[in-house]
């Protein structure tokens, strides 16, 4: 490899690796990957035509039309490729034909070039596979690892276990990517250029022709119709396998050269006169995610020996009833088809059992989650419904319908003996926190602790602030309960405190900064954030407070977990913004209290399906009203080139002493991406455009104390202008905050921007929400264009899900969520039917307990440990 294409090596992988990062949503370069490798293929010159780039480059065909999975693994193995080319040990090239078939794959399968000096893992292993005793692959069990597999190649065993198969069980499970269908047989008359076609005929010639990197290898295959060659690039050992007087099949892409029909690097194999053998050509053929040392022909002749196998031995986890119940394909033969399709009918048949197996795993697990959660014993509340009245009596605007029919869900919930579990999700603005206070407050008028917890120090503190000015005025009768203190009574209870007690109280009622109107002689809310910025006295003033049971309402972030944090009778607990949170951080709170009540909330409008799988153990109560007086959010795209006219509009909002936010994708400036960063414009905007107003630079590289410093400077109007990155997501309320720019719309997800726009629009002034992008990308073409047609964060979140997928909807896969291998989040029909199975099989056999139920059983829990491993 020459230094110029060295360099040109190095462009392509940087740019692969940048579209691996963002997500694979086919944004990073403006008219998308496929056009991008088009034009890189067209000016690399011999760099194109490396074999190493040239696999690389075909694990990406067709990479618009994969789903976001298939994309990753894509370019997982495209990037893997061409690190080969960097290595002091080179990787194999990759073996685009196949030996003759062996029972199993031998290590002298010639089906590729020359093994290359073996490295140390490779050495050993070829050590572990030679100690392994090894039996014919009949005699093996489905946890078997696959170097017990007689005459396996101990390459091939290295090499799956780079990608995490190790056993029989995972290599059935190891999904193709996608298929070629290469089933369009034609006579070699026949061929047309452009298309994927496969053709049978005798080999008439084999000639090598030149040297060195321009080696290439041509094979004139003939029927009675004609011929046509086929081209090998720097494959030298094809000359060897393809012999004069053989029948070979050949599929590709037919292409010209010199005005003469051909075929470039196509697949072929010899031909058989049995359509069911063939493997690599006439059918649809399944590609298999690959990395250094496995080949794709290698690979897929042993994986259809492992398929033949197996696949008939393995018993199905559903009973037969079941299976007729739901109409689906018997797990045997659903992965038969999703490894070698018969056809399109049946690989659909395949995907939908695979994908429904994993919904019905994932939806047992919630469901039996929650009835467990339903069986235990918590505490019944009685609601108060005077202090309820109260509340809404104090409060400075009347509660919507929607309000008051989540409050009356919630309050449902309360009254029960088993702990409520429950998910209240509402649009940006929806008025959650009132929802919130009117639950805390009713766990305070039965004697019993609340808990909020939110996923930053700035969040606490601003619902903290809100919860007191909500609940400052509300007179809440102290109660006696079975886990309350003595010392709390109904009537004169003060009065039975000794001196020491009263003086500690005085001292709580103090710190919390409450005046004698708002404590209202002992009957007042408390309400006490903990964070770090508090003092080391105050501080452990407060915790000593929780424990006594002094405070009623405690608000902070992930320090109410700790184990410095111990509450005298936690009776409910509110999570805010969820899906920061992961269900093992949920628990650790529950487990703080005697099984509390618990509400979940979260401001991202969360598609029905996600919330059956994240959120299947939870009852759902939605927010989708806004409350009156709430101004529509006037929202337009605009090009780079009008960024003038933002800036006049910026002026004129500061100059009527409103606020602005400026969000940028990048915290710094890239060379090989053309978007501004957080800190360019932070410079270009304090400096050149607006050197007379105070502008604030806010990133994720900020500590935590910093990036709380800056937006309460900006929410006291230290600051007219805020350039942020993604940190200003979920950040506080600033109502003076009018316009929110978004350099680099497309980069950011619909649900993403939609909660950028909640940013403002929170006080009695008209606001803003301008999208600035000059990408030409389809997808995100009609993301931005939703986004100005709709504020309906629900209508958005659908679209979202619908392009992006379920792990980008939320920036990152969910922690302690499964991983889907096969299902599609967007399927609702195959979730329901799913979910409808897993309640009719919990309805019949809660437990799993039933011998028909053995296997299912397993099942489920290797499933749910896989999901709890890997989040």
């Amino acid at each position: 490899m020459t230094e110029v294409e060295r360099q040109q090596v190095i462009a392509l992988g940087r740019l692969l690796t940048a579209e691996r990062r963002d997500g694979c949503a086919d944004r990073v370069t403006t008219d998308g990957l496929v056009a991008y490798i088009n034009q890189w293929s067209a000016a690399a010159g011999s760099a194109a035509r490396l074999p190493a780039v040239q696999r690389a480059l075909g694990c990406l065909v067709g990479y618009d039309g994969m789903t976001l999975a298939e994309r990753d693994r894509a370019l997982a193995e495209a990037i893997e490729t061409l690190r080969s080319l960097f290595r002091a040990t080179p990787a194999a090239p990759v073996e685009t034909t196949v030996p003759p078939s062996p029972e199993v794959v031998p290590a002298s399968d010639t089906n590729h070039a020359p093994a290359p000096k073996r490295s140390t893992s490779a050495r050993q292993s070829r050590k572990r596979a030679a100690n392994v005793a090894q039996r014919p692959l009949a005699e093996l069990n489905l946890d078997a690892p696959l170097e017990q597999i007689a005459g396996i190649d101990w390459r091939l065993v290295g090499g799956f276990r780079r990608l995490g198969v190790r056993t029989i069980h995972d290599l059935l499970y190891h999904f193709p990517r996608r298929y070629d269908d290469v089933r369009n047989r034609r006579s070699i008359s026949e061929l047309q250029v452009g298309a994927e076609e496969t053709v049978i005929g005798e080999v008439t010639d084999v000639r090598t022709i030149g040297t060195g990197p321009k080696l290439r290898v041509r094979v004139e295959v003939s029927d009675e119709t004609g011929s046509i060659e086929a081209i090998f690039f720097n494959q030298r050992w094809i000359a060897q396998q393809i012999r004069v007087g053989q029948t070979i099949a050949l599929s590709g892409k037919v292409t010209t050269f010199g005005g003469k029909r051909q075929f470039s690097s196509p697949r072929w194999e010899r031909y058989t006169p049995d359509p069911d053998a063939l493997l690599h050509t006439g059918r649809l053929v399944p590609i298999h995610p690959l990395t250094q040392g496995l080949h794709e022909n290698q690979v897929r002749r042993f994986i259809k020996q492992v398929v033949d196998t197996m696949a008939p031995q393995i018993e199905d986890h559903l009973p037969p009833a079941r299976l007729q119940q739901a109409r689906l394909m018997p797990l045997g033969e659903a992965l038969a088809q999703i490894h070698f399709p018969t056809d399109h009918t049946s690989l659909a048949a395949a995907r939908r059992r695979l994908g429904f197996d994993e919904f019905l795993f994932i939806q047992i697990g919630v469901l039996q989650r929650k009835r467990l959660w339903q069986q235990e014993m918590g505490y019944a509340f009685t609601i108060d419904t005077q202090v309820h009245a109260e509340l809404q009596r104090l409060l400075p605007f009347q509660l919507t319908t929607a309000q008051q029919r989540a409050i009356e869900e919630i309050f449902s919930d309360l009254r029960r003996p088993s702990p409520m579990a429950r998910l209240l999700q509402g649009d940006v603005g929806s008025g959650k926190t009132v929802v919130a206070a009117a639950a805390l407050l009713q766990a305070v008028a039965n004697g019993f602790q609340g808990a909020l917890m939110a996923p930053t120090e700035i969040l606490a503190e601003q619902h903290a602030k809100n919860l007191k000015q909500l609940l400052s005025r509300v007179r809440v009768p102290r109660k006696t309960t079975a886990a309350a203190s003595s010392s709390y009574q109904q009537a004169d209870w003060r009065s039975l405190l000794d001196p020491e007690e009263a003086a500690q109280l005085a001292e709580i009622v103090s710190i919390l900064g409450m005046s004698p109107e708002e404590d209202m002689g002992g009957h007042g809310v408390r309400v006490a954030l903990l964070t770090g910025s508090l003092g080391t006295r105050e501080r452990r003033r407060v915790l000593e407070g929780i424990a006594r049971g002094e405070i009623d309402l405690v608000v902070g972030t992930h320090a109410l977990i700790t184990e410095t944090v111990q509450f005298a009778h936690l009776g409910l607990v509110v999570v805010d913004e969820q899906h920061r949170f992961g269900v093992e951080q949920r628990l650790r709170l529950k487990n703080k209290g005697y099984n509390p009540h618990m509400l979940v909330m979260t401001a991202t409008p969360i598609p029905r399906t996600l919330t059956m799988t994240i959120y299947g153990d939870l009852d759902v109560s939605v927010l989708d009203e806004r409350p009156p007086g709430r101004q529509e959010i006037r929202t337009k795209r605009v090009g780079r080139a009008e960024r003038a006219k933002v800036y006049r509009h910026i002026r004129k909002q500061v100059a009527e002493g409103r606020q602005v936010y400026v969000i940028c994708p990048l915290v710094e400036e890239s060379e090989k991406l053309d978007l501004p960063s957080a800190e360019e414009m932070y410079e270009h905007l304090q400096h050149e455009i607006f050197p007379d107003l105070r502008v604030a630079l806010l990133h994720g590289k900020l500590s935590a104390r910093e990036k709380d410093d800056v937006m309460r400077a900006f929410r006291d109007h230290q600051y007219d202008i805020l350039v942020a990155t993604a940190v200003i997501e979920v950040g506080i309320d600033v109502p003076n905050a009018t316009t929110i720019v978004i350099e680099g719309a497309e980069r950011f997800g619909l649900a993403q921007l939609h909660q950028f726009r909640g940013r403002v629009g929170r006080g009695h002034h008209q606001s803003y929400c301008i999208l600035v992008s000059d990408s030409d990308n389809q997808q995100s073409k009609e993301r931005l264009a939703a986004l100005e047609q709709t504020t309906d964060g629900f209508k958005l979140a659908e679209i979202d899900l619908q392009l992006r997928g379920p792990g980008e909807f939320f920036g990152t896969r969910q922690s302690g969520t499964p991983d889907l291998k096969m299902a599609q989040q967007g399927d609702t029909r195959l979730l329901a039917e799913a979910r409808a199975l897993a309640d009719a099989i919990l309805a019949d056999d809660p437990e799993l307990k039933r011998p028909e139920h053995d296997l299912l059983r397993r099942k489920v829990n290797d499933f749910w440990a896989a999901a709890t491993q890997s989040g």
